[in-house]
């Protein structure tokens, strides 16, 4: 798409759309979430073969308090990434618009944007790891392998797109459409997001800070590359630490880490949005989009 054309509002687009109908999204989310199941499902029977029923028994009894080893974790990551294939499929069968507008109004995915977005949210998340760490100090086992390096590098990226497309992608672009009221479409996905994740209350509010983060990108970026890139940051250091020994995932945060990982995520948003308005940093995006 070159510079000189018009983009649309992303939160909005899906209106744009001849063939649009405020039920549609949901015929392709629910096609979307049947189509993950079944291949997640496809996985888990492989996987029940290669590692046995107990290994299924676990990943799925421990929720996220069993996310701290390389298997489990890579288990778990490629069944959310199901939903992106689940995605493509469902918009083919419904053909009310093309898959590419779930990741921008810009003309499709993005992937140099994603790169460029990537740098600064993961050098600060590995900075502030590091400033817990020595403050509070480091508790784990030590697990460096190849499928640690490989969850790192790319279960973990597979993941958290999949969950943007999922949460600033279709679900944010639906609210939009049907309310017309970006803040109020930004503030219903990140509450569902916070509910999706099974964390307790503490854990909860950490996360619906972090879905209103990535949805006032995916609003002011008119996609979702950035929001992605904050949230495979913000993965991959978990992961990072969680291999060195140094972290455990838990399902039950205390206040007393929930609240600093809070004010550095909102100081985190003002200083990435500070950079992408007054350089180039996000020169990926028309200078005329909606939002700039």
């Amino acid at each position: 798409m070159s510079n000189n054309e018009k983009i649309s509002d992303y939160i909005t687009f899906p209106r744009t759309f001849e063939k649009y109908a405020w039920y549609k999204p949901i015929i392709v989310f629910i096609l979307a979430t049947i189509i993950m199941f079944i291949l997640g499902g496809l996985m888990t029977l492989a996987a029940s073969q290669v590692f046995g029923v107990d290994f299924i028994k676990f990943v799925l009894g421990k929720g996220i308090d069993g996310l701290n080893s390389a298997i489990p974790i890579i288990f778990t990551d490629l069944f959310i990434f199901m939903f992106i294939p689940g995605l493509y499929i469902a918009s083919k069968i419904v053909k009310d618009r093309p898959f590419s507008s779930y990741s921008s109004s810009r003309g499709g995915w993005n992937f140099k944007l994603y790169l460029k977005a990537l740098i600064i949210p993961l050098i600060l998340f590995l900075i502030y790891q590091c400033i817990e760490i020595a403050v509070i100090g480091g508790k784990g086992t030590p697990q460096f392998s190849i499928l640690f390096l490989i969850v790192l590098f790319i279960s973990v990226p597979l993941q958290s797109i999949a969950e943007e497309f999922m949460f600033r992608g279709i679900l944010l672009q639906t609210l939009g459409s049907w309310f017309k009221i970006p803040v109020l479409a930004i503030v219903i996905q990140a509450i569902i997001f916070g509910l999706a994740h099974g964390y307790n209350s503490f854990g909860f509010f950490e996360t619906v800070v972090m879905g209103l983060i990535c949805g006032f990108f995916a609003w002011k970026t008119d996609g979702i590359e950035v929001s992605s890139a904050i949230h495979t940051a913000n993965n991959f250091c978990v992961g990072f630490f969680v291999m060195l020994g140094l972290h455990t995932s838990t399902s039950s945060p205390q206040i007393s880490t929930v609240l600093p990982v809070i004010v550095f995520e909102i100081l985190l948003c003002v200083l990435l949005y500070y950079v992408g308005k007054k350089t180039s940093w996000f020169g990926e995006i028309p200078e005329n989009s909606q939002n700039s």
